[in-house]
């Protein structure tokens, strides 16, 4: 038997262990990125922080989703609709991590970083996003809010790089941007010209973990930096 039908007859049970390892990780970069800002008040950090909160969230929202697949249609478009809007969420606010300084003149730490007046403009988008996905019965308006959302953030990353050479984090947000951009691209295209093929969907699955794991590990290396300093 090879390795691709091993892979296929037991898709089930790796999902689960792989969302589980995703929404792990993504909990270990909230409670690392949560310290982090709570010893450099930095604005930035906050929003990168809630990002990983939302894709947790959406990776285990995924898991509900297909735990109970089998159950009425309202339950699976709500299921749906709350896993859409996480990752879009999830997209928007690593973004928004990377610009708030353009946006935000003055440090407002009583200020809540989840649902304050400019963020709540991306919440009203990514349910919009959601319900449109529900209405058209595809995924598309999210493939193309995060094609976009990724697009511009390995632009801005990239910039930040070029200006940041000597720091680690920047080089490691690039790739990890430019990864992510990648995964929704092919993401996009396996629903629409490969007929979510399993075997392109787990390179996808490929990636997305090596997106989530160079995160962490720049998080890792710029929290230990701080400990040692």
């Amino acid at each position: 038997m090879g390795i691709g039908m091993l892979i296929l007859q037991n898709k089930w049970i790796l999902e689960i262990l792989y969302m589980l390892l995703v929404s792990s990780i993504c909990l270990v970069i909230v409670s690392k990125a949560d310290r982090f800002y709570r010893l450099s008040s930095h604005q930035g950090i906050r929003y990168f922080r809630n990002a990983f909160l939302f894709f947790a969230l959406g990776f285990i929202i995924r898991y509900i989703f297909g735990l109970f697949s089998d159950f009425s249609l309202g339950y699976y478009e709500v299921v749906r609709g709350m896993f859409e809007y996480s990752l879009v969420m999830a997209g928007f606010f690593l973004l928004y991590s990377l610009i708030w300084k353009k946006f935000e003149f003055s440090k407002r730490d009583d200020e809540t970083s989840l649902f304050n007046g400019k963020i709540m403009v991306f919440h009203s988008i990514a349910v919009i996003v959601a319900i449109l996905d529900i209405l058209w019965e595809n995924y598309n308006f999210m493939f193309a809010s995060q094609i976009m959302t990724f697009l511009f953030a390995s632009i801005i990353s990239f910039a930040n790089y070029k200006q940041m050479k000597k720091h680690k984090f920047p080089k490691f947000y690039f790739v990890a941007m430019f990864l992510g951009l990648v995964a929704w691209v092919l993401n996009f295209l396996v629903a629409t010209c490969f007929n979510w093929s399993p075997i392109v969907l787990i390179d996808i699955g490929l990636i997305n973990g090596i997106f989530f794991l160079l995160i962490l590990c720049g998080v890792i290396k710029i929290t230990n930096g701080s400990k040692k300093a």
